[in-house]
């Protein structure tokens, strides 16, 4: 099943647009007032902007050095994009944000600070060694349309640890981390190795640990033992960093677009597979429940945030000893977030980390803090009790929408889904809509080979002259090729829509996974010199 039948339905696009402009209103009336006052970037991050809430949903891809993240992004656009390598050793030193956009081309870090339209204004504060090593990649991809990508340099094994990135590399996964939709964490089956960056880079997740979802990849290496092994290994490290009443979530794959080796898990495969790609398929559907979510935690964090200061404030000397009071408040913070636990009844789990808040006040001038304004709070107050709720009912029609509509896995969005073709698709993929050939005079290439192909056609018992899809399906599955491949190539072999192929689809289908299993690309709709001769007259009569 490919991924590239992500897609948009204009009805449900509008419910959550409808949440999103709200969330920013209420953002910019009730939240962004207070941030500035309490000087929240100074401790937090940056305050949001337009293009935070108008953004597509965002996936950050991350693991260490050849685990395979740039292979699993070509896996899920279907096709290279400018600037990726891959290769044993680290290839990616920087971060990439694949979006959508024409034309095809990338733009450096720089300037993509001072682009309003795209999220990325706030990542300044890490200065040139981080931006110089920064940049997006537009492409006109079908998939960009709805979901955008981070690549991320490949995390340093303790044998590298001495090499310097030149920036807080913690840091910027956090923040892409605060942001993003969701986390995929790839881990090698073939080599698990918790370094010392990879630890400090699980600090930069805590908290995110909902939009988390780690992957052991290339398990098709392995067989069923090692895999036990390897699979236990990972959950009892992971247990020890990430310390949750849950359980993560851990998929098992082998993400790439080349023939899988046949293992005795090769089914179990194709199952996490599809429950990986089902995950960020939804993406654009639950974007406005993410944000909602974020702008909540934001907004307990900024009323944890303002107590703290406020009581700072009070605690400070008016003349004298105010440096040796500063020092000795910073020293007793831990206490100072119980009192205000107790004080004002703020649950625990709303206070930011405890040590990189000492590490913070130690460079702020304590006399320029300001004590609770009454009239900020109750506006804070009314986001948390009244103003989140009333955005729920819109919510739940969202919801109420989705289950009306045809799922991500299971049609199209854009009003072409016809239920009988469906049906007798076997790979669950809708076919594409007839095209007309634009020289039907072109000599078809498929043609030299289709005396090998037709023996192949006629030993699988055609009925009426054509193959059903489920005999279709038996015997692309022999390939070895992913689900996701031969879901492609059938939608470009049907070409008359019917779920059947007649003796010159076939050929063609046969041709396209030849192609695929000696390295090339799939096109991503048949051209003209592909389009089997009976179809190019039959679609020049239906368009007369």
């Amino acid at each position: 099943m490919s991924i590239r039948r992500l897609r948009s339905n204009p009805k449900t696009l509008g419910n959550v647009n409808m949440v999103t402009e709200e969330l920013k209103n209420l953002y910019y009336k009730r939240l962004l007032p207070i941030e500035k006052y309490y000087s929240f970037h100074h401790f937090h991050s940056p305050s949001y902007e337009d293009a935070d809430f108008d953004n597509k949903p965002m996936v950050l891809v991350m693991g260490q050095y050849s685990t395979g993240k740039t292979t699993f992004i070509r896996y899920l656009i279907e096709q290279d994009f400018p600037g990726s390598r891959v290769g044993p050793e680290p290839t990616t030193d920087c971060f990439s944000a694949l979006m959508y956009g024409e034309p095809e081309g990338i733009i450096p870090g720089n300037a993509l600070t001072v682009d309003p339209k795209k999220p990325f204004r706030n990542l300044d504060p890490f200065g040139n060694s981080f931006l110089n090593r920064f940049q997006c990649v537009q492409m006109p991809n079908p998939v960009l349309k709805s979901i955008s990508i981070i690549d991320t340099p490949g995390i340093l094994t303790a044998a590298k640890r001495k090499l310097s990135r030149g920036y807080d590399f913690p840091a910027v996964l956090r923040w892409f981390a605060e942001r993003v939709d969701r986390i995929i964490l790839l881990f090698d089956a073939h080599k698990l190795e918790f370094s010392d960056e990879l630890t400090r880079a699980f600090g930069a997740l805590s908290s995110y640990e909902d939009k988390l979802r780690v992957v052991l990849n290339k398990v098709d290496r392995v067989d069923s033992q090692q895999l036990m092994r390897v699979y236990g290994a990972l959950m009892w490290s992971l247990g020890k960093v990430f310390r949750t009443p849950e359980i993560l979530r851990v998929y098992i794959g082998s993400f790439w677009s080349e023939p899988r080796q046949m293992c005795d898990h090769y089914q179990l495969i194709e199952l996490e597979e599809e429950d990986l790609l089902a995950d960020i398929r939804n993406l654009p559907r639950n974007a406005a429940v993410r944000k909602l979510n974020d702008l909540v935690k934001r907004a307990r964090l900024v009323r944890a945030h303002a107590h703290i200061i406020s009581y700072l404030k009070q605690e400070m000397p008016t003349i004298f000893c105010k440096e040796s009071k500063k020092h000795n408040l910073i020293y007793q913070l831990p206490v100072i977030f119980t009192k205000i636990q107790q004080q004002h009844r703020v649950p625990a789990g709303d206070f930011p980390d405890c040590t990189k808040m000492q590490e913070k006040l130690l460079s702020q001038d304590f006399s320029k803090f300001k004590t609770l304004k009454p009239s900020l709070m109750a506006s804070l107050d009314k986001l948390l009790t009244t103003d989140i709720a009333n955005l729920v009912p819109l919510l739940q029609k969202q919801e109420l929408r989705k289950k009306s509509l045809p799922g991500v896995l299971d049609g199209d969005f854009l009003g072409t889904f016809r239920p009988e073709h469906y049906k007798r698709d076997p790979f669950k993929e809708l076919p594409r809509d007839d095209e007309s050939s634009e020289a039907d005079f072109v000599e078809w290439v498929v043609e030299k080979y289709k005396p090998k192909y037709d023996e192949i056609f006629y030993n699988l018992s055609p009925s009426e002259g054509k193959l059903s899809g489920t005999k279709v399906k038996e015997w692309m599955t022999t390939t070895l090729l992913p689900n996701s491949v031969l879901a492609h190539i059938w939608r470009l072999s049907d070409v008359d829509g019917d779920g059947m192929l007649d003796n010159e689809e076939f050929a063609l289908a046969v041709h396209l996974i030849e192609g695929k299993l000696e390295g090339h690309w799939l096109p991503r709709e048949l051209p003209s010199h592909l389009v089997p001769p009976s179809k190019r007259l039959s679609t020049a009569s239906e368009d007369e």
